[in-house]
């Protein structure tokens, strides 16, 4: 069990503190997540069909995921305006945030190490790996769903959110 700075974090490993930017323009603090139980998935990309779907599945389940006492957030390099019409567009009852630090540094998505060279039609670009993080209330990561398929996804972190 190790603290996470840069890497692939694992079961175990503390969820990492950063600051995110909200639909609004303010700012969420993963800290404020402390003693509370949490879903985090980070997408690729606002309005894109697997990215709907997904964060469109968590908010059918979002009552469920409260009655368990679990938080749901959801997080892409998008920047806060675009999340905001992704919101309004799709219906959305989820918090979403934006990993993009105001210092231009590193986001939480290096941090975690899911911000990954990816290959489409031969070409190279950085790009978010599909990835789910269940973190208990101390603030540990208690399951990581990496290359995440959406069909079914939100069913099953809800079915693990349960079991914490």
């Amino acid at each position: 069990m190790t603290d996470v700075t840069h890497g692939r974090p694992d079961v175990g490993d503390i969820f990492p503190q950063m600051t995110l930017s909200t639909p609004d323009g303010g700012e969420f603090s993963t800290a404020s997540l402390a003693g509370k139980p949490a879903a985090v998935f980070f997408y690729p990309k606002d309005n894109t069909p697997g990215c709907t779907t997904e964060a469109k599945d968590f908010t059918a389940l979002a009552s469920q995921f409260a009655d368990a006492g679990v938080a749901i957030l959801g997080i892409s390099k998008d920047p806060p305006e675009s999340h905001a019409k992704f919101i309004a567009k799709q219906a959305l009852g989820i918090p979403l945030y934006s990993d993009t630090p105001p210092d231009a540094g590193d986001g939480l998505a290096e941090t975690l190490g899911i911000w990954v060279e990816k290959n489409m039609y031969g070409r190279k670009h950085m790009g978010m790996e599909r990835t789910t993080f269940l973190i208990g209330a101390d603030g540990r990561i208690a399951r990581v769903w990496r290359k995440v398929r959406v069909k079914g996804h939100a069913d099953a972190v809800l079915e693990a959110a349960r079991a914490l």
